[in-house]
């Protein structure tokens, strides 16, 4: 395990006199920062009444009435410009009814292959009903251009009209290419989609293995079984179909042409690769869709600064606080209740906003605190409020999200990803030493984590995002407690465990909380706004986002 500390030059890590001990107004106002305060809101949030909190239902409702509630009784003010706490995210939803895919070589059908267990597949656009006959299958490895890593798969090859099988993930076996390995957001399933449509394919389809996604093909398939929420926006391309196929489904496909799965996707890591027409397989796929549509909601509470040169700057926190609704049953249970993701994350940001109002005189920057809807369907309702924000992301000093916060316990360590990124590491070291504590990098950058919730909508606008997570030395546990967590972890992520049991233990969240409090507030009172480092891939956005509002 990396601790940061010694991978920033010490210059960077110096600090004033004035600052060489800890504000003593994060004690004072985080005195009720507590773990069974926490443990309240999400008990009320993850209960069955609220039904999952799926975008645009009674049960998102009955979430949000609770969270202005709490923003009320705090003393937040509505965060948005026509006085309202809350803002209204437009949504089409699609509900794929029927999916079918049949794969051929020479005439002759490879095998029975069944939606949720070997494959998921649904309309690339708003079409109800989708007809693909002897359509071509073209292997394009990674399915990456980007020239600024001199990488190209397509080289000069035509993929329009064909069906594309896509490796997920990005190269990493290159130290100066892709981050040396980590997950870039060429590594994301939704780049693999957007890349095929501007290919001018028919179709795209993602092959799944553990090691590839980060998550088991449980995730991919609890995920898109059910009505997908999109951004009610116009479509402009003639994709068709979208969709995964399950590692055992990819390999008898391909090997029906002739090839081994693994050989494939090893030759997707040599930069000299080019397009591999899987020859005699063609697809044929029926599939059926339901469209409705609805409208979530973003929770905004803001506290106005008081500086009158930088009031109208702000420092964000967000949190989603959307689940995934109501599945099929397991064991007799049908709901997903999502306890820890992402009531938990709620819970910290109502509890931070009760901490910062305890002493909302002393702060320069405005603070806003942000729930968002439509996360588990693609980052939506972060997306929305970004890019339709009350204050402009030029105004924007950081963003803190809170997602699936510690339930653990108590840890020595915090892992934070998207540290390495921005100024906000030098702010966190040092409050973290102050509380004698320390920061723990990405510990598996090749999961992507930076690029899978709501901070990546405020980073793609030019804003400096951080994404807390939990660390690993414990404090009360034995060392191979990890292990534990790891299988717990495993175990709810996605599916209707996700709820309070008994092993919950929120001591390390509260911790969690009060060292984020602590480096918000330095940087809510800074002179200065925090900046990506230099030659980071938002760097450009930022400055696009400063010079906007000069």
């Amino acid at each position: 395990m990396k601790y940061l500390y010694a991978l920033i030059p010490a210059a960077f890590l110096l600090y004033s006199c004035e600052t060489d001990t800890l504000d003593p107004r994060v004690a004072t106002a985080t005195d009720n920062m507590t773990a069974e305060r926490l443990l309240e809101h999400v008990e009320i949030l993850a209960a069955d009444e609220m039904m999952g909190r799926e975008p645009g239902t009674e049960g998102e409702d009955k979430a949000i009435d609770y969270i202005i509630n709490q923003f009320e009784e705090i003393g937040l003010e509505p965060g948005m410009p026509d006085g309202s706490f809350t803002q209204t995210v437009p949504l089409t939803g699609q509900n794929t009814t029927s999916a079918e895919m049949r794969f051929y070589f020479d005439g002759q059908q490879i095998g029975e292959h069944e939606y949720f267990y070997d494959f998921m597949s649904w309309p690339a656009r708003d079409q109800e009903n989708v007809s693909i006959r002897d359509a071509e299958l073209v292997y394009v490895g990674y399915g990456i251009r980007a020239p600024e890593e001199d990488w190209d798969d397509f080289k000069d090859v035509d993929v329009s009209g064909k069906i594309l099988v896509v490796k997920n993930f990005n190269p990493i076996t290159f130290e100066d290419r892709f981050g040396g390995g980590e997950r870039l957001y060429y590594g994301r399933w939704n780049y693999k989609f957007e890349q095929a449509i501007e290919e001018g394919a028919l179709g795209a389809l993602i092959i799944h293995t553990d090691e590839t996604a980060g998550y088991g093909w449980d995730v991919v398939a609890n995920s898109w079984n059910r009505e997908m929420p999109n951004l009610d926006v116009d479509h402009d391309h003639e994709m068709e179909l979208e969709g995964w196929m399950t590692r055992d489904m990819s390999e008898e496909v391909v090997s029906a042409a002739g090839y081994e799965l693994e050989d494939l996707l090893e030759m997707a890591e040599d930069p000299e690769f080019e397009p591999i027409t899987l020859d005699g397989i063609t697809l044929d796929a029926e599939l059926t869709a339901e469209y409705s549509e609805t409208e979530g909601r973003n929770v905004v509470g803001m506290l106005p600064g008081n500086d009158p040169d930088i009031g109208d700057e702000a420092l964000v926190f967000s949190a989603h606080h959307d689940h995934l609704g109501v599945g099929d049953p397991v064991e007799g249970d049908s709901i997903y209740n999502g306890a820890w993701d992402n009531a938990s994350g709620v819970s910290a940001t109502i509890e931070m906003a009760r901490s910062f109002k305890n002493i909302e005189e002393d702060l320069r920057r405005s603070v806003y605190f942000v729930t968002v809807t439509a996360e588990e369907g693609g980052i939506l309702g972060s997306q929305y409020f970004a890019e339709n924000m009350p204050v402009p992301p030029g105004k924007v000093t950081a963003n803190f999200n809170l997602d699936s916060i510690n339930i653990f316990g108590r840890t020595r360590d915090l892992e934070v990803v998207g540290f390495g990124r921005s100024e906000i590491d030098e702010v966190l070291i040092r409050n973290a030493r102050l509380m004698d504590r320390e920061i723990l990098e990405d510990q598996n950058p090749e999961q992507g984590l930076f690029y899978r919730s709501d901070h990546i909508s405020f980073a793609r606008v030019g804003i400096p995002a951080i994404f807390p997570k939990h660390g690993t030395a414990w404090l009360d546990y034995e060392e191979n407690y990890t292990e534990t967590v790891e299988e717990r972890t495993s175990k709810i992520y996605h599916t209707q465990h996700d709820r309070v049991h008994d092993w919950w233990d929120l001591r390390g969240a509260a911790d969690d909380n009060i060292l984020l409090f602590g480096t918000a507030l330095e940087i809510i009172n800074a002179d200065e706004m925090m900046q990506w480092l230099p030659g980071g891939e938002f760097e450009q956005a930022r400055m696009e986002a400063l010079e906007a509002v000069e």
